[in-house]
Order: structure tokens, then sequence, then C-alpha cells
């Protein structure tokens, strides 16, 4: 049985899970999909082919699944995809996508703060958590265990590692790499996210192979390209290096902090020559 108030709107096509708690004033449109387990807040909107994952709480105000704000997009069939055991805090908003068959997704375990923005063709992996405020432009991907920090804006296309602490009031508009902390305008690189690393339980050996691999990107002065090459011939047998080398060969923004000196040799921080 689910609870649901009888002020809340739930339109005929939306399905609705077992164990379901619906409060006063909520609005659910028919293309919804609730799971099981599910708690939406009072006051929360949820609109489109939107799916919210098993034990998730959404809370007031938040709005889930609302049209795109890309101008491009044609009235094309979209979807939400929200995963298990999320927190959705007040007033997020996550917006629908803007291509045919496109995706806005929510890993499990998210938590996503008050008056966040997850924006068109954005994922979000597993155990992320964006701070209050923290505000996600198009195709921006944000791998597991990230963290955002606060009032910090996320460039489109751009994207940020797993396990990576990106400090509150940055302005992100290039690659943030694996397993590394950063934040401030311009972004500064503090180095690896030691305490993230050592509470997910990295093995010591493999936070000396990463400080080895990010000593030898931010802090040898070598040409990118050249940089990448050592450590794939150093360090790239192992999974989690083996992640950051392919994290930096797919960057299509660069890397933050080496985009002016990659620009300077003639090489994108990708390890593409750039066109002149």
């Amino acid at each position: 049985m689910s609870n649901i108030h009888p002020s809340a709107v739930i339109e005929s096509g939306a399905k609705i899970g077992k164990n379901v708690t619906i409060e006063p004033f909520v609005v659910v449109k028919s293309g919804v999909t609730i799971c099981d387990n599910v708690v939406l807040k009072s006051h929360v909107y949820i609109d489109g082919n939107t799916t919210i994952g098993e034990g998730t709480t959404i809370y007031p105000g938040a709005s889930i699944g609302t049209k795109t704000q890309d101008r491009k997009f044609e009235g094309e069939t979209t979807y939400v995809h929200i995963g298990k055991n999320c927190e959705i805090r007040e007033y997020v908003t996550i917006n629908s996508s803007s291509e045919q068959g496109s995706v806005v997704s929510v890993g499990d375990d998210c938590l996503i703060m008050a008056y966040c923005h997850i924006a068109h063709h954005c994922t979000v992996g597993n155990d992320v958590i964006m701070a209050n405020c923290a505000m996600l432009a198009g195709h921006v991907e944000i791998e597991d265990h990230a963290r955002i920090g606060g009032m910090t804006p996320i460039h489109q296309w751009v994207r940020v590692g797993k396990h990576a602490m990106v400090g509150g009031l940055s302005r992100i508009t290039n690659d943030i790499p694996p397993y590394t902390i950063g934040a401030g305008i311009p972004y500064k690189m503090g180095g690896l996210n030691l305490i993230g690393l050592k509470r997910h339980e990295f093995s010591l050996d493999v936070r000396k192979d990463l400080s080895r691999a990010f000593k030898l990107i931010y802090r040898s002065n070598l040409p990118f390209g050249e940089a990448l090459q050592q450590v794939e011939n150093e360090l790239g047998m192992r999974e989690e290096v083996r992640h950051w080398i392919d994290f930096c060969k797919r960057s299509k923004r660069g890397l933050i902090g080496l985009q002016e000196a990659a620009a300077e040799i003639g090489i994108s921080s990708s390890g593409d020559y750039l066109e002149e």
C-alpha cells in the first residue's frame, strides 16, 4: 500500500510502486514511473518520461523531468532516470534532454543538495555529492564518487573524474582528472584526494602510483603528451592509473590547469595537435 495525500495530483498513466509516500500538493505527470519506497515531499513536481528509483527521497519544491532549457529542443522524446536511494533536496531542478531518445541520468546513492541544477544530456554517476547551488550545464559527465562544492558552475561538455573533489566557489571550464582535489578561480590543483581515497580503501601502493601519475602530468614541466606517455610506460598496468590515462586521452575540453601551457607548445591537453 502507498500513502498518497488526497491533495496530490497523480495523472492517469503515471506508474506508482509499492510503499510510496506522496505528500500534499505533489504533481506527478502521466509519463512518470515512481518505483517502490520512494518519498515525494510536499510541492514536488515530476514531469516527462521520468523514472524515480527505489528508495529515493525528493524534498519540497524540487522539479524533475521538465522541458529542457536547450533552445534546440523540438519536442523529441527524451528521458530522465534517477537511481536508487538518492536524496534530492529542496528546489533542485533536473531538466529533461533535447535529442530523440537522449537521457539525463543520476546514479544510485547520490546526494543532490538544495538549489542544484542538472541540465540536458548530463550523466551523474553513483555516490556523487553536489553541494548547495552546484550547477551542471549541458553534456556534463560526473563520474562515480565525485564531490562538487557549493556555488560551483560546471561548463558544458566538461567531465569530472571519479573520486575527484572540487572545492566550492570554483569555476570549472575544463576536465577535472579523477582522484584529484582542487578549488578556486582560476582553479588550482592541490594534488590527490588522499582523504577520499583512504576512505574508499585504496591501498598505499595504488595511492603512490596515482601520486606519481599526478606529479608527471602537473608538476614535471614535461609536455603533456610526453608526460602522459611516461605515465603509461611506468604505471599503465594498474587499473586505477589506466583509468587516469584513458580519462586524459578522451578529454575534449582539455585538463584544467594545463590548457594554457599545452597551447604554448602546440598540443591540446588531450594530446592532439592544435589546428592552426
